[in-house]
């Protein structure tokens, strides 16, 4: 076992195969092929004398030994990232924290924590990005982030089955809520029956994978019609304003709705409640991390006040 010739090349790839899950969306996020990421994967994997990732039909995972080449890849590749700001010149940061998002938190939640953090603590650095649940939990795991705003859904299992178990906690749990056109005839009332959301036009989520039937009520008794597809919130809202179909709607963007939409409950079937999770590893989290933290449970409680009916 020789890691003296490891390339910060093969590290960068190997943490992009861990957070990405696969060796094709790891090429793609680095700009590379997929045969260059395989053979800077097989470099690493013969400077540690041992298979770093388990390769499975559902793509790639750490194995023991790469949770733990993992954790030393990490404090690398930040000290050369914290080295590259020295030389830039750039002033030292009282605390970077790397978090990651899901895109229904982006909307509200995340910009007040941040806001509040740039007048409590203004040195304290947040970097990160958004990203949907399984994508944000690999990259716990891979270390590239220090602390996950994730979704979950009834029956609200864990957000994996690795081990140790992500350190969870819950910031808030609201009831699912239906975006439909001002003009539409279901919105006259007070509320859907969910019979009534039978035969209707939905905007959805990405057009391939778990995601496509984002947006569509959950547990109808039918094939849904999708109409439009769209990652984007604001999107399918402005969608739905333009009385192109109807939407699922998180209960924290209801503050965030376009003119032209309404926001109402579905009654008849299951309560679809959803959790905003906070996750992070297990291990003692630092200072800055915890202000951050603590900056995302007060957004969440302020954020929590009662649902408008339109």
């Amino acid at each position: 076992m020789d890691f003296t010739d490891v390339s910060l090349t093969a590290l960068r790839v190997l943490r992009a195969v861990a957070e990405q899950g696969t060796f094709t969306a790891a090429a793609a996020s680095l700009g590379y092929t997929q045969s260059a990421v395989s053979r800077q994967i097989a470099a690493i994997e013969r400077a540690a004398g041992t298979e770093l990732l388990e390769r499975r039909r559902d793509g790639a995972r750490l194995t023991p030994a790469g949770r733990v080449v993992m954790r030393r890849v990490t404090v690398v590749l930040d000290e050369i990232a914290a080295t590259a700001r020295d030389l830039s010149g750039l002033p030292e940061q009282a605390g970077t924290v790397r978090l990651g998002w899901v895109p229904s938190a982006g909307a509200v939640l995340l910009p007040r924590a941040l806001a509040d953090l740039r007048e409590s603590d203004p040195g304290l650095e947040v970097v990160g990005r958004e990203g949907g649940t399984p994508a944000l939990v690999r990259a716990l795991r891979a270390g590239s982030l220090d602390l996950a705003l994730l979704a979950s859904a009834p029956p609200f299992r864990a957000p994996d089955a690795e081990s140790p178990p992500l350190a969870l906690q819950t910031l808030t749990e609201r009831p699912l809520r239906l975006a439909l056109p001002a003009t539409h005839p279901l919105a006259r009332g007070e509320y859907v029956d969910v019979a009534d959301l039978r035969g209707q036009r939905w905007i959805a989520g990405s057009s391939s994978g778990e995601d496509r039937l984002m947006g569509v009520w959950p547990g109808l008794d039918e094939r849904p019609e999708i109409v439009h597809t769209a990652r984007d919130w604001l999107a399918k809202l402005h969608l739905v304003a333009a009385g192109c179909g109807l939407t699922t709607l998180p209960a924290s963007l209801v503050s965030a709705v376009p003119p032209g939409v309404r926001v109402l409950p579905v009654r008849g079937g299951p309560q679809e409640q959803r959790r905003l999770l906070l996750a992070r590893l297990p291990a003692p989290p630092t200072q800055a991390v915890t202000r951050v933290a603590a900056a995302l449970r007060a957004a969440a409680l302020d954020a929590h006040t009662p649902l408008p009916s339109a």
